[in-house]
């Protein structure tokens, strides 16, 4: 292993009631079944009101949803939920027909390294490492040689505008880079879900609408499903479902009919 990775991110992730929403028509399917499953989701805090209370939400391949909702309402709590990364006081969760609950320590990691890719606000790219050594890192600790982790990331960078900038440092790089890194870090590995907390919070906003385009392209062109937290209203109306996270429940505002990056 590359002693830059055995410094890099030890404890990351990549180490680390609605209706049944299908793939928009024409979207090539991974399964059949359901891909993300939210079933009678409790959870919440001592001395406070709980966040969620029978909360459902079922999702397949390929669909995009937004979350919105004021701030403390729970929104990252739940991302961390649908990850694995907590565990509901009451509920299930569960991602490509398998509860978190019923997976030991070491089964959830190797889910979330195979199955899941995160896209945070704040990018969370290594400092030390270049853009194509940050995407390289979830590839390497899923079992990838050398090689075909460098060979994959240098393509993800190439779709995504950056072959210019894979060995630019994040410090070397404009907001609306990094987060194209993060995109491609966060599918190279070709996950079939997508969480993104608050992807375009950082951004300008055009810098921000080209993000979010390029987000929602990929997520069609690989068949991953997408969960978005955002607070922007615009944002989450140009995914297939926008929901309100409200009363510990979620609630559809809209549906729509021609979403962002549609192919």
């Amino acid at each position: 292993m590359r002693p830059w990775l055995l410094t890099s991110l030890p404890d990351s992730p990549f180490i680390v009631s609605s209706s049944i929403h299908k793939a928009p028509i024409g979207l090539a399917i991974l399964s059949s079944n359901l891909l993300l499953e939210i079933r009678g989701l409790g959870h919440g805090y001592e001395a406070q009101p709980p966040l969620f209370n029978g909360l459902n939400l079922s999702l397949e391949a390929g669909y995009q949803a937004a979350l919105t909702g004021e701030s403390g309402c729970g929104k990252s709590t739940l991302l961390n939920l649908i990850a694995g990364l907590d565990t509901p006081q009451h509920g299930e969760v569960r991602v490509s027909n398998r509860s978190w609950a019923s997976m030991q320590p070491d089964e959830r990691l190797a889910c979330r390294r195979t199955t899941i890719g995160f896209i945070f606000q704040a990018f969370h790219l290594i400092g030390h490492l270049n853009a194509m050594q940050n995407v390289m890192v979830p590839l390497l600790l899923s079992g990838q040689a050398f090689k075909a982790a460098q060979d994959t990331a240098e393509e993800w960078l190439v779709r995504l505008g950056l072959a210019d900038r894979r060995h630019g440092r994040p410090d070397e790089l404009s907001g609306g880079q990094q987060q194209r890194v993060c995109i491609a870090r966060a599918l190279a590995h070709s996950p079939k879900l997508v969480l993104a907390d608050e992807p375009t919070g950082n951004l300008d906003p055009v810098t921000a609408q080209a993000s979010l385009t390029l987000l929602c392209q990929q997520c069609r062109l690989t068949g991953a499903a997408l969960v978005m937290v955002t607070h922007s209203h615009q944002a989450a109306q140009q995914l297939d479902a926008h929901y309100e996270l409200v009363q510990g429940g979620l609630h559809k505002l809209s549906e729509s009919q021609q979403p962002v990056g549609a192919l």
